[in-house]
Protein backbone atom coordinates (compact mmCIF):
# COMPACT_ATOMS: atom_id res chain seq x y z
CA UNK A 1 0.00 0.00 0.00
CA UNK A 2 1.05 3.67 -0.64
CA UNK A 3 2.69 5.50 2.36
CA UNK A 4 0.35 8.32 3.74
CA UNK A 5 1.84 10.83 1.51
CA UNK A 6 1.65 9.32 -1.38
CA UNK A 7 -2.31 8.06 -0.68
CA UNK A 8 -2.29 12.42 0.18
CA UNK A 9 -1.72 12.66 -3.55
CA UNK A 10 -3.70 10.25 -4.94
CA UNK A 11 -6.61 12.29 -3.09
CA UNK A 12 -5.02 15.75 -4.89
CA UNK A 13 -5.10 13.41 -8.46
CA UNK A 14 -8.71 12.91 -7.48
CA UNK A 15 -9.63 16.43 -6.72
CA UNK A 16 -8.05 17.63 -10.35
CA UNK A 17 -9.47 14.96 -12.49
CA UNK A 18 -13.10 15.87 -10.83
CA UNK A 19 -12.54 19.51 -11.63
CA UNK A 20 -11.79 19.01 -15.10
CA UNK A 21 -15.17 16.36 -15.09
CA UNK A 22 -17.44 19.35 -13.53
CA UNK A 23 -16.06 21.45 -16.28
CA UNK A 24 -17.04 19.25 -19.29
CA UNK A 25 -19.67 17.25 -17.91
CA UNK A 26 -21.72 19.64 -15.55
CA UNK A 27 -20.74 23.36 -15.55
CA UNK A 28 -23.22 25.36 -18.26
CA UNK A 29 -21.16 28.07 -18.48
CA UNK A 30 -17.35 28.36 -19.56
CA UNK A 31 -15.61 27.14 -16.02
CA UNK A 32 -11.88 27.73 -15.78
CA UNK A 33 -12.31 24.92 -13.10
CA UNK A 34 -10.95 22.61 -15.85
CA UNK A 35 -8.26 24.39 -16.44
CA UNK A 36 -7.37 24.34 -12.97
CA UNK A 37 -7.64 20.87 -12.45
CA UNK A 38 -4.99 20.39 -15.17
CA UNK A 39 -2.46 22.68 -13.67
CA UNK A 40 -2.97 21.15 -10.28
CA UNK A 41 -2.02 17.72 -12.28
CA UNK A 42 1.13 19.65 -13.81
CA UNK A 43 2.25 20.32 -10.59
CA UNK A 44 1.41 17.28 -9.29
CA UNK A 45 3.80 15.99 -12.54
CA UNK A 46 6.60 18.03 -12.22
CA UNK A 47 7.12 17.35 -8.57
CA UNK A 48 6.54 13.35 -8.96
CA UNK A 49 8.65 13.42 -11.61
CA UNK A 50 11.92 15.48 -10.00
CA UNK A 51 11.39 14.24 -6.69
CA UNK A 52 11.66 10.23 -8.55
CA UNK A 53 14.56 11.15 -10.46
CA UNK A 54 16.41 12.82 -7.70
CA UNK A 55 15.97 9.77 -5.29
CA UNK A 56 17.57 8.02 -8.38
CA UNK A 57 20.46 10.40 -8.45
CA UNK A 58 21.35 10.46 -4.58
CA UNK A 59 21.69 6.22 -4.88
CA UNK A 60 24.96 5.35 -4.68
CA UNK A 61 24.96 2.95 -8.09
CA UNK A 62 23.83 5.83 -9.95
CA UNK A 63 24.30 6.25 -13.87
CA UNK A 64 22.56 8.74 -16.07
CA UNK A 65 22.41 6.63 -18.69
CA UNK A 66 20.73 3.52 -16.87
CA UNK A 67 18.43 6.16 -15.17
CA UNK A 68 17.15 7.98 -18.30
CA UNK A 69 16.95 4.54 -20.37
CA UNK A 70 14.63 3.78 -17.14
CA UNK A 71 12.89 6.75 -16.81
CA UNK A 72 11.79 6.43 -20.36
CA UNK A 73 10.88 2.64 -20.45
CA UNK A 74 8.65 2.91 -17.40
CA UNK A 75 7.61 6.49 -18.87
CA UNK A 76 6.46 3.77 -21.97
CA UNK A 77 4.63 1.53 -19.92
CA UNK A 78 2.76 4.11 -17.88
CA UNK A 79 1.40 6.27 -20.53
CA UNK A 80 1.61 4.50 -24.22
CA UNK A 81 -0.33 1.79 -23.92
CA UNK A 82 -3.53 3.10 -22.62
CA UNK A 83 -3.15 5.99 -24.89
CA UNK A 84 -2.67 3.82 -28.08
CA UNK A 85 -5.23 1.95 -27.63
CA UNK A 86 -7.30 5.14 -27.54
CA UNK A 87 -6.32 6.84 -30.47
CA UNK A 88 -6.77 3.08 -32.49
CA UNK A 89 -10.27 2.80 -31.82
CA UNK A 90 -10.91 6.16 -32.27
CA UNK A 91 -8.93 6.09 -35.86
CA UNK A 92 -11.02 2.65 -36.84
CA UNK A 93 -14.55 4.03 -35.60
CA UNK A 94 -13.62 7.94 -36.90
CA UNK A 95 -15.20 8.99 -33.76
CA UNK A 96 -16.57 12.98 -34.47
CA UNK A 97 -13.99 12.95 -37.31
CA UNK A 98 -10.88 11.83 -34.98
CA UNK A 99 -9.24 10.30 -37.98
CA UNK A 100 -8.46 14.39 -38.72
CA UNK A 101 -4.76 15.08 -37.77
CA UNK A 102 -4.26 11.77 -36.34
CA UNK A 103 -0.84 11.29 -37.21
CA UNK A 104 -0.11 15.06 -34.90
CA UNK A 105 -1.88 13.06 -31.61
CA UNK A 106 -0.01 9.71 -31.92
CA UNK A 107 3.02 12.21 -32.04
CA UNK A 108 2.14 14.03 -28.96
CA UNK A 109 1.92 17.20 -31.14
CA UNK A 110 -1.68 18.05 -30.11
CA UNK A 111 -1.38 20.82 -28.37
CA UNK A 112 0.70 22.11 -32.12
CA UNK A 113 -2.20 20.80 -34.06
CA UNK A 114 -5.22 22.85 -31.99
CA UNK A 115 -2.97 25.72 -31.74
CA UNK A 116 -2.04 26.06 -35.97
CA UNK A 117 -5.46 25.58 -36.65
CA UNK A 118 -7.10 27.93 -33.67
CA UNK A 119 -10.27 25.40 -33.20
CA UNK A 120 -11.00 22.22 -31.07
CA UNK A 121 -11.89 20.20 -34.18
CA UNK A 122 -12.10 17.04 -33.75
CA UNK A 123 -13.12 17.96 -30.46
CA UNK A 124 -12.88 14.55 -28.83
CA UNK A 125 -9.18 14.34 -28.96
CA UNK A 126 -9.08 18.46 -27.65
CA UNK A 127 -7.82 17.09 -24.03
CA UNK A 128 -4.91 15.38 -25.30
CA UNK A 129 -3.20 19.20 -25.63
CA UNK A 130 -2.05 18.67 -22.08
CA UNK A 131 -1.31 15.18 -22.49
CA UNK A 132 0.98 16.50 -25.17
CA UNK A 133 2.55 18.99 -23.49
CA UNK A 134 3.77 16.62 -20.27
CA UNK A 135 5.51 14.32 -23.01
CA UNK A 136 7.13 17.23 -24.40
CA UNK A 137 8.29 17.62 -20.48
CA UNK A 138 9.15 14.34 -20.19
CA UNK A 139 11.71 14.48 -23.38
CA UNK A 140 13.73 17.43 -22.26
CA UNK A 141 13.10 17.68 -17.78
CA UNK A 142 14.98 14.50 -17.27
CA UNK A 143 18.34 15.63 -18.60
CA UNK A 144 18.12 18.78 -17.13
CA UNK A 145 17.45 17.47 -13.74
CA UNK A 146 19.78 14.20 -14.11
CA UNK A 147 22.54 16.30 -15.61
CA UNK A 148 22.63 19.85 -13.80
CA UNK A 149 24.84 20.55 -10.77
CA UNK A 150 22.54 20.33 -7.77
CA UNK A 151 22.95 23.44 -6.03
CA UNK A 152 21.86 25.03 -9.61
CA UNK A 153 19.01 23.23 -10.27
CA UNK A 154 16.71 25.40 -7.72
CA UNK A 155 17.59 28.10 -10.09
CA UNK A 156 17.31 26.67 -13.41
CA UNK A 157 13.39 26.01 -12.28
CA UNK A 158 12.84 29.61 -11.29
CA UNK A 159 14.45 30.74 -14.43
CA UNK A 160 11.57 28.54 -16.10
CA UNK A 161 8.65 29.89 -13.97
CA UNK A 162 10.11 33.56 -15.15
CA UNK A 163 10.19 32.40 -18.39
CA UNK A 164 6.68 31.53 -18.66
CA UNK A 165 5.53 33.81 -16.63
CA UNK A 166 7.23 36.68 -19.21
CA UNK A 167 5.55 34.67 -22.55
CA UNK A 168 1.71 34.91 -21.14
CA UNK A 169 2.59 38.98 -20.39
CA UNK A 170 3.40 39.12 -24.57
CA UNK A 171 0.38 37.80 -25.47
CA UNK A 172 -2.08 41.01 -24.65
CA UNK A 173 0.57 42.28 -27.29
CA UNK A 174 -0.76 40.27 -30.00
CA UNK A 175 -4.32 41.52 -30.30
CA UNK A 176 -7.18 38.90 -29.86
CA UNK A 177 -6.55 36.01 -27.95
CA UNK A 178 -6.03 32.32 -29.84
CA UNK A 179 -5.93 28.90 -28.59
CA UNK A 180 -1.90 29.08 -28.97
CA UNK A 181 -1.13 31.22 -25.90
CA UNK A 182 -2.59 28.26 -23.83
CA UNK A 183 -1.58 25.39 -25.59
CA UNK A 184 2.17 26.29 -26.28
CA UNK A 185 4.69 24.95 -24.01
CA UNK A 186 5.74 27.82 -22.20
CA UNK A 187 2.26 28.65 -20.80
CA UNK A 188 2.40 25.04 -18.94
CA UNK A 189 6.23 25.19 -17.75
CA UNK A 190 5.50 27.25 -14.96
CA UNK A 191 3.06 25.03 -13.49
CA UNK A 192 5.18 21.63 -14.43
CA UNK A 193 8.87 23.82 -12.78
CA UNK A 194 6.93 25.02 -9.81
CA UNK A 195 5.95 21.26 -8.89
CA UNK A 196 9.68 20.45 -9.77
CA UNK A 197 11.11 23.71 -7.58
CA UNK A 198 9.56 21.84 -4.79
CA UNK A 199 10.80 18.48 -5.07
CA UNK A 200 14.72 20.27 -5.77
CA UNK A 201 14.19 21.54 -2.25
CA UNK A 202 10.98 20.39 -0.17
CA UNK A 203 13.33 17.47 0.85
CA UNK A 204 15.43 20.39 3.51
CA UNK A 205 12.65 21.01 5.87
CA UNK A 206 9.04 21.07 6.17
CA UNK A 207 8.59 24.79 7.08
CA UNK A 208 7.45 27.36 4.50
CA UNK A 209 8.99 30.61 3.99
CA UNK A 210 6.87 33.55 5.71
CA UNK A 211 6.16 35.44 2.38
CA UNK A 212 4.55 31.93 1.33
CA UNK A 213 2.70 31.20 4.48
CA UNK A 214 1.75 34.68 4.68
CA UNK A 215 0.68 35.44 0.59
CA UNK A 216 -1.10 31.63 -0.49
CA UNK A 217 -4.82 32.71 1.36
CA UNK A 218 -5.09 36.08 -0.37
CA UNK A 219 -3.90 34.72 -3.32
CA UNK A 220 -6.51 31.74 -3.57
CA UNK A 221 -9.31 34.53 -2.26
CA UNK A 222 -8.17 36.89 -5.41
CA UNK A 223 -8.29 33.33 -7.65
CA UNK A 224 -11.56 32.36 -6.51
CA UNK A 225 -13.23 35.80 -7.21
CA UNK A 226 -11.26 36.26 -10.76
CA UNK A 227 -12.80 32.77 -11.77
CA UNK A 228 -16.67 34.75 -10.34
CA UNK A 229 -15.55 37.94 -12.47
CA UNK A 230 -14.62 35.89 -15.29
CA UNK A 231 -17.95 34.99 -15.84
CA UNK A 232 -18.98 38.35 -16.63
CA UNK A 233 -19.12 40.36 -19.62
CA UNK A 234 -16.04 42.17 -19.64
CA UNK A 235 -13.74 44.61 -22.05
CA UNK A 236 -10.30 43.28 -23.55
CA UNK A 237 -8.34 44.83 -21.50
CA UNK A 238 -10.16 43.77 -18.17
CA UNK A 239 -10.38 40.13 -20.03
CA UNK A 240 -6.74 40.06 -20.12
CA UNK A 241 -5.74 40.87 -17.06
CA UNK A 242 -8.07 38.11 -15.53
CA UNK A 243 -6.52 35.55 -18.05
CA UNK A 244 -3.09 36.70 -16.67
CA UNK A 245 -4.63 36.65 -13.04
CA UNK A 246 -6.06 33.23 -13.31
CA UNK A 247 -2.64 31.66 -14.72
CA UNK A 248 -0.18 32.91 -12.28
CA UNK A 249 -2.07 33.64 -9.21
CA UNK A 250 -3.26 30.16 -8.45
CA UNK A 251 0.58 28.50 -8.73
CA UNK A 252 1.70 29.50 -5.20
CA UNK A 253 -1.53 27.84 -4.05
CA UNK A 254 -1.40 24.68 -5.83
CA UNK A 255 2.33 24.67 -5.14
CA UNK A 256 1.43 24.61 -1.50
CA UNK A 257 -1.01 22.07 -1.49
CA UNK A 258 1.09 19.86 -3.23
CA UNK A 259 3.74 20.31 -0.32
CA UNK A 260 1.95 19.99 1.98
CA UNK A 261 0.24 16.57 0.99
CA UNK A 262 3.74 15.33 -0.03
CA UNK A 263 4.66 15.65 3.68
CA UNK A 264 1.08 14.58 4.99
CA UNK A 265 -1.95 16.80 6.15
CA UNK A 266 -2.79 16.16 9.41
CA UNK A 267 -6.35 16.39 10.84
CA UNK A 268 -9.63 16.17 9.08
CA UNK A 269 -7.27 17.36 5.60
CA UNK A 270 -5.52 14.84 5.81
CA UNK A 271 -8.17 12.17 6.33
CA UNK A 272 -10.35 13.81 3.68
CA UNK A 273 -7.68 12.93 0.96
CA UNK A 274 -7.03 9.78 2.27
CA UNK A 275 -10.32 8.31 1.95
CA UNK A 276 -11.10 5.06 0.27
CA UNK A 277 -13.26 6.19 -2.83
CA UNK A 278 -10.55 9.52 -3.57
CA UNK A 279 -7.69 7.76 -3.23
CA UNK A 280 -9.25 4.78 -5.64
CA UNK A 281 -10.08 7.43 -7.91
CA UNK A 282 -6.64 9.13 -7.78
CA UNK A 283 -5.49 5.72 -8.64
CA UNK A 284 -7.26 5.80 -12.18
CA UNK A 285 -7.15 9.22 -12.58
CA UNK A 286 -5.12 9.09 -15.98
CA UNK A 287 -7.70 6.68 -17.18
CA UNK A 288 -10.83 9.01 -16.40
CA UNK A 289 -8.56 11.74 -17.83
CA UNK A 290 -8.00 9.94 -21.16
CA UNK A 291 -11.37 8.37 -21.71
CA UNK A 292 -13.91 10.97 -20.54
CA UNK A 293 -14.36 12.97 -23.54
CA UNK A 294 -14.82 9.24 -25.62
CA UNK A 295 -17.18 8.41 -23.53
CA UNK A 296 -18.94 11.46 -23.61
CA UNK A 297 -19.55 11.31 -27.02
CA UNK A 298 -21.04 8.34 -26.76
CA UNK A 299 -23.19 8.77 -23.91
CA UNK A 300 -24.38 11.77 -26.76
CA UNK A 301 -24.75 9.75 -29.55
CA UNK A 302 -26.49 7.33 -27.15
CA UNK A 303 -29.04 9.90 -25.92
CA UNK A 304 -32.47 8.28 -27.38
CA UNK A 305 -32.13 4.90 -25.52
CA UNK A 306 -30.97 7.65 -22.31
CA UNK A 307 -34.03 8.45 -19.93
CA UNK A 308 -32.23 11.40 -18.68
CA UNK A 309 -30.75 14.52 -20.43
CA UNK A 310 -26.73 13.80 -21.51
CA UNK A 311 -27.24 15.98 -25.03
CA UNK A 312 -26.28 19.07 -22.36
CA UNK A 313 -24.38 20.37 -19.49
CA UNK A 314 -25.74 19.61 -16.17
CA UNK A 315 -26.55 16.96 -13.86
CA UNK A 316 -27.97 13.99 -16.12
CA UNK A 317 -24.87 14.23 -18.21
CA UNK A 318 -22.39 14.16 -14.99
CA UNK A 319 -24.05 11.43 -14.13
CA UNK A 320 -24.70 9.11 -16.82
CA UNK A 321 -21.35 10.15 -18.85
CA UNK A 322 -19.11 10.65 -15.40
CA UNK A 323 -19.86 6.66 -14.01
CA UNK A 324 -19.73 5.35 -17.74
CA UNK A 325 -15.87 7.18 -17.59
CA UNK A 326 -15.16 5.68 -14.31
CA UNK A 327 -16.28 1.91 -15.47
CA UNK A 328 -14.30 2.36 -18.27
CA UNK A 329 -11.24 3.90 -16.43
CA UNK A 330 -11.39 0.91 -13.66
CA UNK A 331 -11.63 -1.38 -16.07
CA UNK A 332 -9.02 -0.20 -18.07
CA UNK A 333 -6.75 -0.28 -14.90
CA UNK A 334 -7.25 -3.33 -13.56
CA UNK A 335 -7.03 -5.67 -16.98
CA UNK A 336 -4.65 -3.38 -18.40
CA UNK A 337 -2.78 -0.56 -16.71
CA UNK A 338 -1.83 -2.31 -13.75
CA UNK A 339 -0.89 -5.66 -15.49
CA UNK A 340 1.78 -3.37 -17.70
CA UNK A 341 2.46 -1.39 -14.36
CA UNK A 342 4.28 -4.33 -13.31
CA UNK A 343 6.74 -4.36 -15.96
CA UNK A 344 8.31 -1.65 -13.83
CA UNK A 345 10.18 -4.25 -12.21
CA UNK A 346 12.36 -4.88 -15.33
CA UNK A 347 13.69 -1.53 -15.18
CA UNK A 348 15.42 -0.53 -12.25
CA UNK A 349 17.01 3.40 -12.35
CA UNK A 350 20.56 1.77 -10.63
CA UNK A 351 22.09 -1.46 -11.70
CA UNK A 352 20.73 -4.03 -9.55
CA UNK A 353 24.00 -5.15 -8.39
CA UNK A 354 24.28 -4.47 -4.78
CA UNK A 355 25.52 -1.46 -2.92
CA UNK A 356 22.42 -0.11 -2.69
CA UNK A 357 22.08 3.31 -0.29
CA UNK A 358 21.67 7.02 0.57
CA UNK A 359 24.15 9.80 -0.07
CA UNK A 360 23.70 13.27 0.93
CA UNK A 361 22.08 15.10 -1.06
CA UNK A 362 24.75 18.66 -2.37
CA UNK A 363 24.12 21.36 -0.19
CA UNK A 364 21.45 24.08 -1.00
CA UNK A 365 22.59 27.42 -1.73
CA UNK A 366 22.95 30.13 1.04
CA UNK A 367 20.80 32.19 -1.34
CA UNK A 368 17.95 29.56 -1.61
CA UNK A 369 14.69 31.87 -2.41
CA UNK A 370 12.44 28.99 -1.22
CA UNK A 371 13.54 27.92 2.38
CA UNK A 372 16.32 30.34 3.49
CA UNK A 373 18.58 27.33 5.13
CA UNK A 374 21.29 25.34 3.85
CA UNK A 375 21.44 21.89 5.37
CA UNK A 376 19.64 19.30 3.39
CA UNK A 377 21.11 16.28 5.36
CA UNK A 378 20.35 12.37 4.33
CA UNK A 379 17.41 11.48 2.88
CA UNK A 380 16.40 7.64 2.48
CA UNK A 381 16.45 6.13 -1.07
CA UNK A 382 14.88 2.48 -1.96
CA UNK A 383 15.63 1.15 -5.28
CA UNK A 384 13.74 -1.12 -7.52
CA UNK A 385 15.05 -4.48 -6.78
CA UNK A 386 15.56 -4.34 -3.31
CA UNK A 387 13.32 -4.83 -0.36
CA UNK A 388 9.75 -4.67 -1.44
CA UNK A 389 10.70 -4.21 -5.37
CA UNK A 390 11.65 -0.43 -4.80
CA UNK A 391 7.81 0.14 -3.97
CA UNK A 392 8.27 4.06 -2.80
CA UNK A 393 10.07 4.86 -6.17
CA UNK A 394 6.89 3.06 -7.98
CA UNK A 395 4.47 4.63 -6.29
CA UNK A 396 6.03 7.73 -7.05
CA UNK A 397 6.46 7.17 -11.10
CA UNK A 398 2.45 7.34 -10.80
CA UNK A 399 0.67 9.59 -13.06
Amino acid sequence: MPNIRDRQLDGLRAAAVSMVLYAHFFAADDSHWGHIGVRLFFVLSGFLITRLLLDARSAAQFEPATALKSFYARRALRIFPPYFAMLGVLWLVNLEGAREGWAWHALYLSNFWYALRDAWTPWVLCHTWSLSIEEQFYIVWPLLVLLTPRHLLGRLCIGVIAASLAYRFYWPLTGEPSLARDLLPPASMDALAAGALLAAHRSATRSWPRWMTVSWLPLSIVSLALLWVRLTSMGPVLDWLVWIGLEALPLIPLAMLVGRASTGFSGRGGRLLELQPLTALGRVSYGVYLFHPVVLALVVKAQGWIPINVAEQGPGRLLVAGSATLIVAALSWFAFEKPLNALKRHFPYVRPNGGFGAVPMSTVQADDWLLGRTDEGLRPVYLPGAGARGKTLQASDLQ
